[in-house]
């Protein structure tokens, strides 16, 4: 069982997100941040009350209806049709891990106390994360700026007893049969509380989050593969010696990457042949630049991770309730610092791939494989061994690169001209969340035809090699005729999924870096 995750006014940490969002962990509030909601919505009533100056979010309409004064007895319509009007999504659903990183970190905005709600708002969207009641959200509808608009709408119109949902078991039913049989009862929302149910980037930020996690893996895993070629094609050790990078090019990423490499190729009998022969000057880049490549991957996820773990640590709303009690309008629902690293991590993720699949391209080809049968076929002309693997890798490369097209670049205005720059983070995230999976079936592919290639040697690999090759080797064979090559991939990347590649590996190494 994942230990519960509690909810206070700050401090949530991205393995609380991952944890409710991934584990499914129950979240539960800490009374000091209920009091401290409870107290800041006395700011709300007291500008709610008649004869009070019109304040934006709280007695106005909306975007370019924010001049519109609304009257108190047509409050409680405003917010219920601004959650039904921009619960607009289209597109297919979005997965259910980043339905709960998304309303979990709008209740940790809602529990700072900054956004004028009242305890019930936030105890309700504990609630449903508690009985695993998970709001369908559309892929389409965010333009990453004034909030994650439309997927938050989903949400919170799920709240109000409305919207569609689906239960722990991922069927849909009817939402207040749902919310009924967990016993929860529809909020009916006060002033500025649809507004501030729907004013965040906690849609990007939760699938920043989640890449970050993920990269931080592969990029490890990456490393390991990398050993895993050098030594299929015969390649040195002496570029990674530590000498080489740091202090000489002291970029940390590059300085972990040579490092972990070197320590999977200790005690390796192929290297050691190579080192023998000395027959070779240097290897080709993919293999000579591979902690260059990896480790400018490992610095710019640690960008990303700074600028996620800020994001974490604000309370986005507008208006927002100042400390003063001041409740003012502002710009910080805009998705600009979020989308840019999301972007960011696209781009890395592509070159990481790319430099995999020109790895795994060396070992096919007769001419750069130094002495392995082309394609590493059983019977070169009846078996076609890995060729098409190789296509499959290079279709995943060729994706990448497009998915690698920033999308905070782009920006089409809204709201008639009262949005007129937006960030469009959500569709980074988006983009970034298909380019992760693909990086992670490239190097399941590497990892397959590496793992074939040093088979096919006459010396065996280092000990931490052998100790990935074996977790492979217990549901993918080894070298022979050609068979189904679809589900030995699907294997590979589910044990790259599962962690026990890197898991083996690390028992013998200790800690990748």
């Amino acid at each position: 069982m994942t230990s519960p995750v509690v909810l206070a006014s700050s401090g949530l940490t991205a393995a609380d997100v991952l944890a409710v969002a991934r584990g499914r962990a129950r979240v539960d509030l800490d009374p000091a941040a209920r009091a401290q909601v409870d107290a800041v919505r006395e700011h709300i009533d007291a500008l709610a009350a008649p004869g009070h100056a019109p304040v934006y979010g709280v007695s106005t309409g909306f975007g370019a209806l924010a001049d519109t004064a609304i009257e108190p007895s047509m409050r409680h319509a405003l917010q219920r049709s601004l959650i039904r009007s921009h619960a607009a999504g289209a597109g297919p659903e979005v997965e259910t891990e980043v339905v709960r990183a998304l309303m979990l970190l709008r209740a940790r905005t809602l529990a700072s106390g900054r956004t004028g709600v009242r305890p019930v708002v936030v105890e309700t969207m504990l609630a449903l994360l508690n009985a695993q009641i998970t709001p369908i959200v559309h892929e389409y509808g965010s333009l990453g700026c004034s909030g994650d608009l439309a997927p938050l709408s989903h949400c919170a119109i799920v709240l109000m007893g409305e919207g569609r949902a689906r239960d722990r078991d991922g069927v849909e039913r009817p939402v207040p049969e749902l919310l009924a049989e967990a016993g929860i009862a529809p909020v009916l929302l006060e002033e500025k509380e649809g507004l501030a149910l729907i004013n965040g980037t906690d849609g990007m930020l939760g699938m920043l989050l989640m890449a970050i996690a993920d990269l931080d893996d592969l990029v490890r895993t990456a490393d390991l593969t990398t050993a895993l070629s050098v030594q299929g094609l015969r390649g040195r050790d002496s570029v990674f010696k530590p000498e080489l990078h740091f202090p000489l090019r002291p970029h940390p990423g590059q300085e972990a990457s040579a490092a972990n490499i070197l320590a999977l190729l200790e005690d390796s009998p192929i290297i050691a042949d190579v080192a023998a022969e000395g027959s070779r000057v240097q290897d080709a880049y993919s293999l000579r630049c591979a902690p260059q490549v990896a480790g400018g991957v490992r610095d710019t996820i640690e960008h990303a991770r700074t600028v996620a773990l800020r994001e974490l640590d604000a309370a986005i709303d507008n208006p927002v309730v100042l400390p003063d009690g001041t409740v003012t309008s502002n710009g910080n629902f805009h998705g600009a610092p979020v989308a840019y690293v999301l972007d960011f991590l696209a781009v890395v993720s592509a070159d990481l791939a790319s430099i995999a699949e020109r790895r795994t391209d060396r070992m096919l080809d007769t001419s750069r494989s130094h002495g392995l049968p082309p394609f590493l076929a059983d019977d070169p002309g009846v078996d076609s061994g890995f060729m098409i693997a190789q296509y499959t890798q290079a279709g995943l490369v060729s994706d990448m690169k497009r998915l690698a097209v920033p999308a905070s670049v782009d920006s089409i205005p809204s709201s008639a001209m009262q949005e007129d720059h937006v960030s469009m983070g959500w569709h980074a995230a988006r983009k970034l969340r298909t380019s992760v999976e693909n990086l992670r079936r490239v190097l399941a592919i590497e990892l397959l035809t590496a793992a074939r290639a040093i088979d096919l040697r006459p010396l065996g690999p280092s000990p931490a090699s052998a100790a990935a090759m074996a977790v492979l080797r217990r549901t993918v064979e080894g070298p022979g005729p050609d068979r189904f090559l679809a589900p030995d991939i699907a294997e590979a990347e589910a044990r790259l999924l599962d962690g026990s590649v890197l898991a083996a590996v690390e028992e013998v190494v200790g800690r990748l870096r």
